[in-house]
């Protein structure tokens, strides 16, 4: 490249910076207008996390402790409506939305309408969880099958106990719905299905309870084969 070359490229290069220049000048007022709503956002954003939400969340999770101890009492219409001036957990996550322990509330409710046997008002509650423990949600994702089952939605149903069992991928949840999802299998007939399931129970989770008696589950559905 010849030395006349070079300075064409330079110039053009600085006419280039020239009229970045240029626009930051006629558009200062527009562009100093958009740095400040987004120093406004922020700061609107974490005081609504530290002034709102936080003590939402508090309060919540304080109110939250006597449904909880009905739920664990399978006193269900407690745990759902609430006594004497403590809320149930239809209150928490109506007063309290957007907080983790409405979330939780969720789960506890799904659970508490499907040993109520109000299996709609469970699985609407219990899809609506979104917390990030594995443990939950995967019981949460379980408890939904359940629901199915009994409404006999057995396509819903097999596909929430697959979720289930992937999610929690443990020796102690997931042969639980595995199991439940072979049976499932069985209910539509499907034996080819189930005798997989049932042998990915022995192989993939050998130690566990339910493995232990999956030789007669396999006999029988093979018998159908």
């Amino acid at each position: 490249m010849s030395k006349t070359q070079t300075n064409t490229k330079v110039i053009a290069n600085d006419k280039d910076l020239g009229q970045t220049g240029k626009f930051v000048r006629e558009n200062q007022k527009s562009l100093i207008f958009i740095a400040a709503a987004i120093i406004a956002m922020v700061i609107i954003y974490f005081g609504y996390q530290k002034m709102y939400l936080a003590p939402r969340e508090e309060k919540a999770a304080s109110q939250m402790y006597v449904a909880q101890d009905f739920w664990a009492k399978k006193e269900w219409d407690k745990a759902i409506k609430g006594d004497a001036g403590y809320p149930g957990f239809e209150k928490i996550i109506s007063d309290y939305s957007n907080t983790k322990a409405a979330n939780l509330a969720s789960f506890y409710l799904g659970v508490a309408y499907l040993n109520k046997g109000e299996y709609r008002k469970a699985i609407d509650n219990l899809t609506n969880y979104r917390g990030s423990d594995i443990m939950v949600a995967a019981e949460a994702l379980g408890s939904t099958g359940d629901a199915y089952v009994e409404l006999k939605d057995y396509d819903k149903a097999s596909t929430y106990f697959k979720k289930a069992a992937d999610k929690t991928n443990n020796k102690f949840l997931s042969p639980i719905y595995l199991k439940k999802l072979g049976l499932v299998y069985e209910a539509q007939n499907d034996y080819k299905s189930a005798d997989e399931t049932y042998k990915k129970i022995k192989s993939d989770y050998p130690e566990s309870n339910e493995a232990q008696s999956m030789d007669g589950y396999i006999a029988r559905v093979e018998a159908k084969l």
